[in-house]
């Protein structure tokens, strides 16, 4: 056979030192934060003056530009707020009342309840009504036991901030 067939083997090499992960400067500094805004800012005003014929844009006249710098100025006074004031989360009480979102339940919140409590009966749970002839399944069941509102459960509305109010689904009214 003549030599120029045979491929080389390749060997892998051995790395004796530790891989070193290459730091990514991920923080952006305030400074350079704000310059983009200022940038953006001065771009889009720019951009918005055009001619009223042609409809192309046209540079600003030095009073103009004197305008937008001293509103850049402006921005580039405030003062720029570091960290958000921290918020302690707390239960809503209502003393009876459904303070959060509508007075009745949402058809999300009916779902879920007849869905997990259908699923409580077909494992054996006892029933809080004595079934009804019409029943077929679990969930026909557990709708009738809704409607009664006999189910033992609350419902946790949460607010954006992290808030909530825990309602019994006794307080909740009768209306679809």
């Amino acid at each position: 056979m003549p030599e120029t067939d045979k491929q080389p083997i390749e060997e892998p090499l051995e790395v004796n030192e530790p891989f070193e992960e290459q730091q990514i400067d991920v923080e952006v500094t305030v400074d350079a934060s704000l310059e983009k805004a200022i940038e953006t800012f001065r771009k889009v005003r720019e951009q918005q003056k055009k001619d009223p014929i042609t409809g192309e844009s046209v540079g600003l006249t030095d009073q103009e530009l004197a305008v937008l710098d001293k509103e850049c100025d402006v921005i580039k006074s405030r003062e720029i707020i570091m960290s958000d004031v921290e918020h302690e989360i707390k239960e809503i009480v209502g003393d009876g009342k459904v303070l959060m979102g509508p007075p009745n339940l949402t058809r999300f919140e009916k779902a879920r309840i007849m869905g997990a409590r259908a699923l409580q009966l077909s494992l054996g749970a006892p029933t809080f009504i004595d079934i009804p002839e019409t029943a077929a399944t679990s969930l026909d069941i557990a709708m009738e036991e809704l409607d009664q509102r006999l189910i033992p459960i609350s419902i946790r509305r949460v607010l954006p901030n992290g808030d909530f109010q825990n309602i019994p689904l006794f307080e909740f009214s009768n209306e679809s």
